[in-house]
């Protein structure tokens, strides 16, 4: 590589805060919370300490389930800075789902804030390991999550069995900045330091494991292709639990000492009255988001005119928000970009200066040091530009593989070092890509990727279902919607409010099927395979989504 960055995620903002001490480096403004570089490296020093304290050293897995609060953000730099890896859970996970997570990452420590939308964590936590009630904090045993040993709360109220996290700086007052010192000359850039969840083929969510080199670089290029400095400002709205809000929010901004202001919870007015509070250079987001900021009855209020750039990614978007964007956002030099998780995340990004057809009609070009092919599907040939074939790349980007699965990792990654991606692209002579399907049958709701297998599996524990099909039909807002195709038990009868009832609070809400169909048979072709887009079409006509399609496909 010709510029790659061989520091550890604490070792950047030790540089950065050493560059650039004076320089906003996270602020809330509705919290009145605003620390500069040199007093944000200096309180995740302190945090760090007191995970120290508790017992987590480095190669432990620490979960956090929690929306943008600050403590996620110094929570990404303390962890890093002893190296422990941050296993970052989904926000919208129920009960189930979490109760996997720390499972399969044997997570040692969780830290969790109160809920979030219409999911009380606390009670949702408690009923997975109801010993935690009876318990003294920091000291449980939990037999279905022998790993687990500290829950700790992100706020000021006190819960049976948790630790506060207001206790973490008073906890590491006992250790010297000198062991510090020595816990982090031992840590390497190749070490895992992340992981996050993708769904898996298979129905179960697998580990993705991210390095410091993977992440630093990949924000570093990001903010790059955004042409950041030490003068831009990004307006964060998107989820810290994602690369999205993790690494192209938070790391492209520290890998040049620009400065993150994140949005505890999206809400189109709030993400504008920050904007314009804070004089935001830049603003993250997918299509659906911008849609609801330009449509609020009140963005006409907003100075805008500070804004410059910023990424749009996630699914598809449509040129006349593109348009509106640029025009009305003052965002003459948004972004789109294109990736995956195991490619930390971003693999092609369009450039600040792209004429707007590049920006809608395709994901860019390989980032800096990233290499892209396009291959046969069947034969794994690279073809020539112009034709369709699964997306590949290779680099610095590549995860270093999925949690305890071999296999899948494997699958994942070829003996070239190769990710395939499982995403069907066409690539022009000037490199830009242009996504138009994929291999894998999975579903994008919102820029957010639900594997159907996940959902079948689950409702194949209905007591009434015998069989289903889930997959996704076209949506106007959403990009796509989760569809479930059923056939009952001989003899029974269901209704699809009581599949959506008996999903509720089980899985996320975005899995929940939003259309249910039950029928007698599935359309096979001759060898006996279901025909899926069959289905699909099928349900497009009955439920006349016929221009919600031409706009997915566009």
């Amino acid at each position: 590589m010709s510029q790659a960055l061989q520091f550890t995620v604490g070792g950047l903002l030790k540089d950065t805060a050493r560059r650039f001490p004076t320089n906003d480096a996270l602020v809330y403004p509705d919290l009145d919370l605003r620390l500069n570089y040199q007093q944000f490296d200096q309180l995740t020093d302190r945090v760090a300490k007191g995970l120290f304290h508790l017992g987590i050293r480095k190669g432990d897995h620490v979960s956090i389930w929690a929306n943008n609060v600050p403590e996620w953000v110094v929570l990404q730099f303390a962890t890093a800075k002893i190296g422990a890896v941050l296993v970052t859970v989904n926000t919208s996970y129920k009960s189930a789902e979490l109760e996997y997570v720390l499972r399969q990452s044997d997570s040692t420590t969780l830290f969790l804030v109160q809920g979030f939308k219409d999911t009380d964590y606390v009670e949702s936590l408690y009923s997975v390991i109801p010993e935690l009630k009876r318990a003294t904090a920091g000291d449980f045993h939990c037999e279905s999550l022998p790993f687990l040993k500290n829950v700790v709360f992100l706020g000021d109220d006190h819960h049976e069995g948790m630790l506060n996290y207001s206790e973490l700086e008073k906890f590491g007052a006992d250790i010297s900045d000198e062991i510090l010192l020595e816990l982090q000359k031992d840590l390497h850039p190749e070490d895992v330091i992340n992981m996050q969840y993708t769904s898996g083929t298979t129905g179960f969510p697998k580990g993705v494991m991210l390095t410091h080199f993977n992440i630093v670089n990949n924000g570093y290029n990001i903010g790059k292709c955004m042409e950041f400095t030490g003068q831009d400002r990004l307006c964060i709205p998107v989820p810290f639990f994602h690369c999205f809000g993790c690494v192209l929010g938070v790391l492209a901004c520290v890998t040049h000492g620009a400065t993150m202001v994140p949005v505890e919870t999206f809400e189109p007015e709030a993400v504008l009255r920050t904007v314009e509070a804070e004089k935001c250079t830049a603003l993250h987001g997918v299509p659906t988001m911008f849609i609801a900021e330009l449509e609020h009855q009140n963005f006409k209020k907003y100075d805008l005119s500070t804004l410059r750039t910023g990424i749009m990614a996630g699914s598809p978007c449509p040129i006349e928000v593109m348009k509106q964007v640029i025009s009305d956002m003052n965002c003459t030099e948004i972004t789109i970009a294109y990736g995956q998780t195991e490619a930390s995340p971003v693999i092609t990004q369009t450039r600040t200066h792209d004429e707007i057809d590049l920006r809608v009609s395709s994901v860019g070009r390989a980032l800096p040091d990233v290499e892209v092919k396009i291959v046969d599907v069947d034969s794994g040939e690279v073809l020539p530009a112009g034709q369709q074939g699964e997306l590949c790349t290779r680099g610095y980007l590549v995860m270093k593989g999925y949690y305890k699965l071999p296999e899948e990792t494997a699958q994942a990654i070829d003996d070239e070092g190769w990710l395939h991606t499982g995403d069907l692209a066409v690539m022009n002579q000037d490199g830009y890509s242009h996504i138009t399907g994929r291999i894998k049958n999975m579903i994008i709701r919102g820029g957010e990727n639900i594997y159907p297998r996940e959902i079948e599996e689950f409702l194949y524990t209905h007591p009434k279902v015998s069989d289903v099909q889930v997959f996704g039909v076209p949506d106007k807002k959403y990009g796509e919607r989760v569809m479930a195709a059923i056939k009952l038990r001989e003899g029974v009868q269901c209704t699809s409010e009581e599949i959506r009832e008996f999903c509720h609070n089980r899985i996320a809400n975005h899995k929940i099927p939003h259309y249910v169909k039950f029928i007698d048979d599935y359309p096979m072709t001759a060898s006996g395979k279901i025909q899926i887009y069959k289905l699909r079409e099928m349900a497009i006509a009955e439920y006349g989504l016929e221009e919600a399609a031409t706009v997915a496909t566009a």
